[in-house]
């Protein structure tokens, strides 16, 4: 008796099982590598989240392989900076997916680029200038202040798409949040000394970092954005430092560091590598870790 009120009760028990809706993790593809830490950030398990780039590629230009295809018309979301910066490759992968979820305007699309202020924006744009950006410059993951933002915005965003779970994303935002809002108070008392520090640049895509700490850019290493620079130009670099000394060259961990390094050893002033997003060095494991491995890297310069 007692065997058999149990396994009718099992079985009650494994019907009742069947019958739940089961919720899916909602299914999140980034355009970058910091976007996808932000998802994780605000998601946690209920988001399965993926990079169509990697830190050490330049995100301009990746090719629209038919894996990536795959996990765009498989997504519920997708995040990307906009500004033209993935105009490149993009529009080939939402062609090819056939999402509409995804596609622009559509609720499944956030663009980070659209929620925060933008540096750089051209009076007019002539391509013979090399890479510029009409809706201005693109690189937006270096200034902490915008993360804030733009978390703000997803977590609403994931709330919209995702109703059963809005109460996580939101408070996962606001813890995210109260983190964040410390981490920036250290940070800022770290990059105090940074300010007026002139430094040379390889391309221009440091912007946000640079404002957000007042380093001042007196050169760049590209003689046009996207041109890599011959050896006039840095011939010609080298007797402006003579003249106009910098404390440091920087790019960003994707970028050939060659012409950074012959400057370095030339004008005598360290050459230093940026992890640009998250996975970009060994310690920028994810966007905190993206801060502070950046500002050790130009504090240990600066000295």
């Amino acid at each position: 008796m007692k065997t058999s009120f149990y396994l009718n009760r099992l079985a009650g028990i494994l019907l009742a099982a069947t019958l739940l809706p089961a919720h899916a993790a909602l299914n999140v593809l980034s355009c970058e590598p910091e976007w996808a830490s932000l998802v994780t950030e605000l998601g946690g398990d209920k988001v399965k989240v993926s990079s169509a780039t990697s830190a050490l590629q330049d995100p301009h230009r990746i090719e629209a392989r038919p894996s990536l295809i795959a996990r765009t018309r498989n997504a519920d979301l997708l995040v990307c900076t906009g500004l033209e910066l993935e105009v490149g490759w993009l529009p080939v992968l939402l062609q090819q997916s056939g999402n509409s979820k995804i596609q622009a305007g559509q609720p499944g699309n956030f663009e980070a680029g659209q929620v925060v202020a933008r540096l750089d924006i051209p009076g007019r744009v002539d391509r013979s200038e090399g890479d510029v950006h009409a809706a201005g410059n693109p690189h937006i993951q270096q200034d902490p202040r915008n993360i804030a933002i733009i978390a703000e915005a997803l977590a609403k965003r994931l709330a919209e798409l995702d109703p059963a779970n809005a109460s996580t994303y939101q408070a996962r935002q606001k813890d995210f949040s109260q983190r964040w809002s410390s981490a920036m108070k250290k940070w800022e008392l770290q990059i105090a000394p940074l300010k007026g520090l002139p430094l040379v640049e390889h391309h221009k895509n440091m912007e946000y970092l640079l404002n957000w700490t007042g380093m001042r850019v007196i050169a760049t290493l590209e003689p046009k954005p996207g041109v890599e620079p011959s050896a006039a130009h840095l011939s010609s670099l080298l007797a402006q430092l003579q003249r106009q000394p910098a404390k440091m060259v920087i790019r960003a961990a994707y970028q050939d560091g060659r012409a950074s390094q012959w400057l370095s050893e030339h004008a005598k002033i360290p050459a230093v590598s940026l992890p640009f997003t998250v996975g970009g060095s060994d310690k920028a494991k994810d966007l905190f870790g993206l801060f502070d491995d950046t500002i050790a890297h130009l504090t240990e310069a600066a000295k």
